[in-house]
């Protein structure tokens, strides 16, 4: 199997609080990989070890075999890019002006004409032209999400990663942000790495998951492997029914499991 981005023996954490723990995988081209878990089980904190938000205290994480933990902060951005949480939504510019900030890794603060044409591929792509001129702050989460996934299309990384890119978000808007996130995946011929919460949304746009618990891997593979009964209830100790859905593993939780 080719390998596009590898993690090796990553540890992280906050004093005596250790968040990930020997955490190794490996992950190929052109896929959607989407990271699970409880709250508290590192998720969010292995992304932004990706990308270099935080620094790892150990291991390494290789991109085309390289070491992103020993790239400048501009080379780690040519070959990733970052969506943020909704939490941190917050650019005081209008959205054509925040997408443009994508291409500071190849531009530095000067853009072109060229980089400017960029910016409306990735809007014509989104289908979001039309904001083109809207404040950013202005907008609704599901806009401004394909904003900051347009910003991250236009910095022209090899992988994107995305921290809850469906967070805040009502049913329509997650699936909306799910099918584009696939489809760029496959007209693009990037990766895509996320963290979730919803393990349907998940199991649905997946090419293969990760599933943590306290800051460990327990299980990875495709949906069908890592999406069952006795995973829900050892990770998140729950019991629920799972049943195949167009060959998909989809999941209803029936009750906590106390004790």
């Amino acid at each position: 199997m080719m390998i596009k981005l590898q993690a090796k023996d990553i540890i992280f954490g906050y004093d005596s609080n250790p968040i990930l723990e020997n955490v190794n995988f490996e992950i190929a081209p052109s896929r959607l990989v989407t990271i699970v878990g409880p709250n508290g089980s590192g998720k969010s904190t292995l992304i932004k070890c990706i990308d270099r938000i935080v620094s790892p205290q150990g291991g390494s994480i290789l991109i085309d075999r390289k070491d992103v933990t020993k790239m400048s902060r501009m080379d780690v951005a040519r070959y990733l890019s970052y969506v943020p949480q909704s939490s941190v939504r917050i650019f005081p510019t209008n959205v054509f002006d925040t997408i443009l900030m994508g291409r500071r890794p190849h531009i530095g603060w000067l853009g072109s004409e060229g980089d400017e044409e960029k910016v409306w591929d990735v809007l014509r792509l989104l289908n979001i032209e039309r904001l083109a001129m809207s404040n950013f702050n202005e907008l609704s989460g599901g806009q401004q999400q394909k904003v900051l996934i347009a910003r991250a299309l236009v910095q022209e990384a090899e992988v994107m990663l995305l921290d809850e890119p469906t967070s805040n978000l009502d049913i329509w808007h997650q699936l909306d942000v799910m099918n584009i996130i696939r489809d760029v995946v496959k007209k693009r011929e990037i990766t895509a790495i996320m963290a979730l919460h919803d393990l349907n949304l998940a199991s649905t746009y997946s090419d293969r998951i990760i599933m943590m618990k306290r800051g460990r891997i327990v299980a990875a593979g495709d949906p069908t492997s890592v999406i069952t009964a006795e995973n829900i209830a050892s990770v998140y100790r729950v019991e629920a029914a799972v049943r195949n859905l167009s060959d998909r593993p989809m999941i209803m939780p029936l009750r906590q499991i106390k004790g």
